[in-house]
C-alpha cells in the first residue's frame, strides 16, 4: 500500500550486533537460590507456587506486574491477564509471581483534587516495580499496564533494572453508543461523557438534553479496557511497541479481544529467549528507537504526554531527550493519521511507516523491520482499503501536531497540541483561573462567549503548584462541548489528557508556583499563540513584567505532608519529563 511501507524498505541489523551466547536464564535469582547460607531465602521461596524440589531452583524467577484495580475500567481485567501470562511463563519452565502495582484513574479523578495523583502514580509505578525485582532478585519482568501513567512508569522501571523485561499493554475499550428511537445513532468513548456537560448547557439544559447527557454517559465506557482513541493510554502503548519493549500487536488488540488473550498465551517463550540471550531494555532502547517512538506519536497524532512520558523512559536507561528533539521530528514528519480526539476513527493496527527506521532491536530477539515484514504479511487484507492513514504526500497536515512553544510567557518552554483544524495562529485577551472550579463556573454563567477570542490561563497547577500537574480535560471538554472551540484557546502549567483538542497548549515551564510568567498575566492582557513560528507571548513589556513580579507571593503549597508532599520536593519542571530522580 501507498500509504504504509513494509519493512522490506526498512534498513536490517547488522550480523555483528547478534544476541549473545546462550548461559544460565538465573542470573539474579541465584543470589538467593543457590548459597548455602542463603537457607532462610531458600526455606521461605519453598512455600511459594512453583518451587518444590531442588532443581526448581535452576529455573529464572520472574515477575509479572499487574497493574490491576476493580475500581476503572482500564485496569478491572489485568489480573486475569497476569494470570494468563504466568501459566504461559510457567509452561515455558520459568517460575512465575503476579504482583499488584497501584495506579490512578484518570477519567475518574479528573475534575476533581485527586486528579493530582495522577501524574504522581507514574513514579509509584516505578518504584514499585523496581523495589520488588530488586528486593526479590527476579530474573526479569513482564509488565501489565492498561491506563496512561501505568505504560511510561513500568517502562521506567524495566530501564532502571536493565534485566530482561517486556510489556504487554492491557488492550483499548470497545466504543460505546447511544440514540435510536428517532436520533441517530452516536459512536461513543470517555470524551463523548466529558463533552456532554458542555452540550447539555449549549442545547438548554431542557429534559431532553438531559436524558441524552444521562444516555450518554450510561453507554460511553461498555466494559474493560483503556480509553478508546488516540489518547494517552493508546498512544504511549503504541510508542512503547514502536520502542521495541512489546510483542507486534500488543497496543492495537482490544482488551476483551481472543487476540489479546493469544497474545499472553506467547509470553513465555518469548521470556524465554529474552532470558537465554540475555536481550536487555538498555540494548533496545536505544537513541534511535526513541526516535521511531517520536515519529509515531507524530504521525498518529498523539497525546502531549507522551512528551513528558518519553523523556522521562529515556531518562531511565540514560539516554538524553529534550523537548527540542520533539519539535524537531515534529518539523520533519507529518500527520497522516485520521484518529480521535481531533479525527474520524479510534485506533488502528499499528501502522509501520517508511519514515521510521527498522534496524533497532525488539523483544522479540528480532529487529523492527522483521517485526513488520512479518506483521504487514499477517494483516495485508485487513489494510486492503482503509482511510485511517493518509498517503504521506497527502497527510492531514505536512509538519506535526506537537509543537514546542517558547517566549516570554513560556521561556522553559510549553508543548501545544496543534493539528491545524482550528488553525495554527491565536490571537486572544487573558482570562485568567488560579484553580479549575473558577473556570467551569465561568462557563457556566456564559461569562465566556462565543464570537470573543479568548485565551483562558489555568494557573498554579505544575508539578509542583497542582501539585502533581494535573490534567485539564474537564475544561477543554467543557469548551468542546459548549461549542467554543473557534472562539477559546487555553493555556495551562499543567497537562492534558490525550482525549483533549482544540488550541491547547500546556507544560508552561516556569510554572506559576515558582514564579513564571504566567503567574503574573492579568485578565485584558492580549496572548499571542503561533503554531508555526512556534512562539507564545503577552504583549506586556519586560518591565512591566518586573514590576508586577514585586507585587507577587508566592501562594502557600496545597499539600503540606504525605505522598504528594514529598513530590513536590523532588519534582523536576515538566521540560525535563518531571522525573525524580536526577
Amino acid at each position: 500500500m501507498s500509504t504504509v511501507r513494509a519493512a522490506a524498505s526498512l534498513r536490517r541489523m547488522h550480523s555483528s550486533a547478534s544476541a549473545p551466547a546462550r548461559e544460565a536464564v538465573n542470573r539474579h535469582s541465584r543470589t538467593v537460590t543457590q548459597p548455602k547460607s542463603q537457607g532462610a531465602s531458600q526455606a521461605m521461596l519453598y512455600a511459594t507456587e512453583g518451587v518444590d524440589q531442588q532443581e526448581d531452583f535452576n529455573k529464572a524467577m520472574v515477575g509479572v506486574a499487574s497493574v490491576w484495580y476493580e475500581g476503572n475500567p482500564c485496569n478491572q481485567h489485568i489480573l486475569g491477564l497476569g494470570q494468563r501470562i504466568k501459566k504461559s511463563l510457567v509452561k515455558s519452565g520459568i517460575i512465575g509471581y503476579q504482583y499488584g502495582v497501584v495506579g490512578v484513574s484518570d477519567g475518574i479523578s479528573m475534575g476533581t483534587s485527586g486528579m493530582r495523583y495522577s501524574l504522581q502514580s507514574r513514579d509509584l509505578i516505578a518504584d514499585s516495580v523496581e523495589t520488588a525485582a530488586g528486593g526479590h532478585w527476579l530474573d526479569g519482568t513482564v509488565v501489565i499496564p492498561g491506563c496512561d501513567k501505568n505504560m511510561p512508569g513500568t517502562l521506567m522501571a524495566l530501564g532502571r533494572l536493565n534485566r530482561p523485561g517486556l510489556m504487554v499493554y492491557g488492550g483499548t475499550i470497545r466504543p460505546g453508543h447511544c440514540g435510536g428511537n428517532g436520533r441517530p445513532v452516536e459512536q461513543l468513548d470517555i470524551v463523548s461523557a466529558f463533552q456532554s456537560y458542555g452540550r447539555y448547557l449549549q442545547e438548554g439544559q431542557t429534559e431532553e438534553a438531559e436524558q441524552i447527557r444521562a444516555e450518554t454517559i450510561r453507554n460511553s465506557c461498555p466494559g474493560s479496557g483503556a480509553c478508546g482513541g488516540m489518547y494517552t493510554a493508546n498512544t504511549m502503548a503504541s510508542a512503547i511497541e514502536a520502542l521495541g519493549m512489546a510483542l507486534p500487536g500488543s497496543s492495537s488488540y482490544p482488551a476483551e479481544s481472543e487476540e489479546k488473550l493469544k497474545e499472553c498465551d506467547t509470553i513465555g517463550p518469548a521470556m524465554m529467549q529474552l532470558l537465554e540471550k540475555n536481550v536487555l531494555p538498555r540494548q533496545i532502547m536505544t537513541r534511535q528507537a526513541f526516535e521511531n517512538a517520536m515519529v509515531l506519536t507524530m504521525a498518529l497524532g498523539g497525546s502531549t504526554n507522551a512528551v513528558l512520558h518519553l523523556i522521562a523512559i529515556a531518562h531511565s536507561v540514560g539516554v538524553t531527550l529534550t523537548v527540542d528533539d520533539f519539535q524537531s521530528v515534529s518539523d520533519r514528519n507529518p500527520l497522516p493519521a485520521d484518529l480521535k480526539p481531533s479525527g474520524k476513527y479510534r485506533h488502528p493496527l499499528l501502522i509501520r511507516l517508511g519514515l521510521m527506521t527498522g534496524d533497532e532491536m525488539t523483544v522479540t530477539g528480532k529487529t523492527l523491520g522483521e517485526n513488520c515484514d512479518a506483521w504487514m504479511e499477517k494483516n495485508q487484507k485487513r489494510w486492503e482499503g482503509q482511510d485511517v492513514i493518509r498517503p504521506l504526500d497527502n497527510p492531514i497536515k505536512s509538519s506535526g501536531h506537537i509543537r514546542i512553544l517558547r517566549g516570554n510567557l513560556a521561556p522553559g518552554g510549553a508543548v501545544a497540541k496543534i493539528t491545524g483544524k482550528e488553525g495554527l495562529k491565536f490571537t486572544g485577551k487573558c482570562r485568567a483561573f488560579d484553580d479549575e472550579e473558577s473556570f467551569v463556573k465561568a462557563v457556566e454563567s456564559g461569562s465566556i462567549k462565543k464570537g470573543e477570542k479568548t485565551v483562558v490561563v489555568l494557573r498554579y497547577l505544575g508539578p509542583t503548584g497542582g501539585p502533581g500537574m494535573p490534567e485539564m480535560l474537564k475544561p477543554t471538554s467543557l469548551i468542546m462541548g459548549a461549542g467554543l472551540g473557534y472562539d477559546v484557546a487555553c493555556l495551562t502549567d499543567g497537562r492534558f489528557s490525550g482525549g483533549s483538542h482544540g488550541f491547547v497548549i500546556g507544560h508552561v515551564v516556569p510554572e506559576a508556583q515558582l514564579g513564571g510568567p504566567i503567574a503574573l498575566v492579568q485578565d485584558g492582557d492580549v496572548i499571542h499563540i503561533d503554531a508555526v513560528a512556534n512562539t507564545l507571548a503577552v504583549d506586556v513589556s519586560d518591565e512591566e513584567m518586573a514590576e508586577r513580579k514585586t507585587h507577587w507571593t508566592a501562594p502557600p503549597l496545597k499539600v503540606s505532608q504525605g505522598a504528594l508532599y514529598k513530590y513536590t520536593k523532588i519534582v523536576a519542571d515538566a521540560s525535563r519529563g518531571c522525573i525524580t530522580d536526577g
